[in-house]
């Protein structure tokens, strides 16, 4: 599979192709999972704290400029996909997804169980893991099986 940079385009661009390519289609990953994306999601996605205080205030242009990387990584048997990190009860979460491809662009999603239970997915961000992809990949390892035990369990 091919991945390219979106060159040239300006912030409200980026925020319409977003809409179009993601908001507006159908996304599976290769093993199934239906993935839902938000439009209120683009600005954690492609927005960055410029203080370093955790307000992401800045518009970031290589971030988006990664934008088809996400996909590609949806659909990519070989990705390495690892629980992620809950900050709030400091532990590994079952129910995140984190998806690493391409050496170090991150992919996370939100997995929750449809009515019928059947599991789908929330896209929350991306990212290329330059500084922290070392902690990443030492994350345990993502499976169907544990993210469904955990979700049955609390009724999502």
């Amino acid at each position: 599979m091919r991945i390219r940079f979106l060159k040239g385009y300006t912030e409200e661009e980026f925020r319409e192709y977003y809409k179009n390519e993601y908001c507006r289609k159908k996304i599976m990953t290769f093993d199934g999972i239906r993935v839902y994306f938000k439009e209120c999601s683009f600005n954690h996605a492609f927005y960055e704290s410029k203080n370093r205080d955790g307000q992401k205030n800045t518009f970031s242009f290589i971030r988006a400029e990664r934008m088809d990387w996400i996909r590609a990584a949806l659909e990519n048997r070989n990705a390495r996909l690892l629980q992620g990190w809950d900050k709030k009860r400091r532990r590994y979460d079952p129910s995140r997804r984190v998806c690493v491809v391409f050496n170090k662009f991150v992919v996370i999603l939100q997995m929750r169980l449809k009515r019928n239970g059947v599991l789908e997915a929330e896209f929350i961000t991306c990212y290329w893991a330059d500084n922290s992809i070392g902690k990443i990949v030492k994350s345990p390892k993502w499976l169907k099986e544990d993210c469904l035990s955990l979700l049955n369990k609390k009724g999502r």
